[in-house]
């Protein structure tokens, strides 16, 4: 079976055979509630397969965050041990309404299917499941979120877009 945007759904797995697992289920991680876990969409070796190549073949981050051109506005904000509350609201700011699914890639065999509200409130949790960068797109690829290995997150669109008050300092053209 192929697998594209229409079907990604048909490649969840079970939590529990999902390698990053022990960051939502594990009491000595903060466990996630089970209505919200139940929210989480872990995929397969072939959907995690599927977005990792969308964005290798899209080109998303030729450049570190985004190839050049590739949005017209880049919010940046740096993520500091506590001030977890600043991260959610600058996350909360980008207007996404809260139901929205959103795809976070970490690697090629490591993806999910989130809410974008769950991505604001857990965020700690899927931010620390490896060293490296996580990705989290839609499939039009007109905005895009790359939280990177150096404690900085950059959000990219090519929407309308104007930053909040708290977001001062931290905009940018390229």
């Amino acid at each position: 079976m192929k697998i594209d945007f229409t079907n990604l759904n048909d490649d969840v797995i079970p939590m529990n055979q999902f390698r990053l697992k022990y960051r939502f289920v594990n009491e000595d991680h903060d466990k996630l509630p089970e209505q919200h876990l139940d929210q989480l969409k872990p995929l397969g070796k072939k959907a995690s397969k599927f977005l990792w190549d969308y964005t290798v073949q899209s080109n998303l981050h030729a450049n570190t965050p985004f190839k050049k051109d590739f949005f017209k506005t880049i919010d940046k904000t740096r993520i500091q041990e506590g001030n977890e509350k600043a991260t959610k609201k600058w996350l909360y700011q980008r207007g996404f309404a809260f139901d929205k699914p959103v795809f976070l890639s970490w690697q090629p065999t490591e993806a999910m299917i989130v809410p974008w509200k769950l991505l604001i409130k857990y965020f700690d949790h899927f931010y620390y499941c490896t060293p490296g960068d996580l990705t989290v797109i839609d499939q039009s690829l007109n905005w895009a979120l790359l939280v990177y290995h150096e404690d900085e997150m950059y959000f990219g669109t090519n929407e309308k877009y104007k930053t909040g008050e708290s977001m001062a300092g931290n905009f940018c053209t390229w």
